[in-house]
């Protein structure tokens, strides 16, 4: 079992940075192995994949590509998402995920509001 726990969401102005932290309950090996992600739901929307991570390759949604980056901390079991210059259409709850083989887990989600 993996609990993983977001912060650092919170409202932000358009153009504006904003760091999401992802806190794993063990070591999940962001960089050398294991797969971690961040999605995002929107009212009204279904959830999306927005970064992925694993053995330290990258990938990105073309929405957030150049904008946003996925890391990870393997010392401290803790997996980040930077957020630059932000949109209003990137309001949203932002969940961590992560994947050990079979088992996938999910964190309760943080909101990140973006206003005009």
């Amino acid at each position: 079992q993996v609990q993983l726990v977001e912060s650092g969401g919170g409202l932000v102005q358009a153009g504006g940075s904003l760091r999401l932290s992802c806190a794993a309950s063990r070591s999940i090996n962001i960089n050398t192995g294991n797969f971690m992600a961040w999605y995002r739901q929107a009212p009204g929307k279904e959830r999306e994949l927005v970064a992925q991570i694993s053995g330290g390759r990258t990938n990105y949604a073309d929405s957030v590509k150049g904008r946003f980056t996925i890391s990870g901390d393997d010392a401290k079991n803790l997996m980040y998402l930077q957020m630059n210059t932000l949109k209003p259409e990137d309001t949203a709850v932002y969940y961590c995920y992560a994947r050990k083989g079979v088992l996938a887990y999910w964190g309760q989600g943080t909101q990140v509001t973006v206003s005009s």
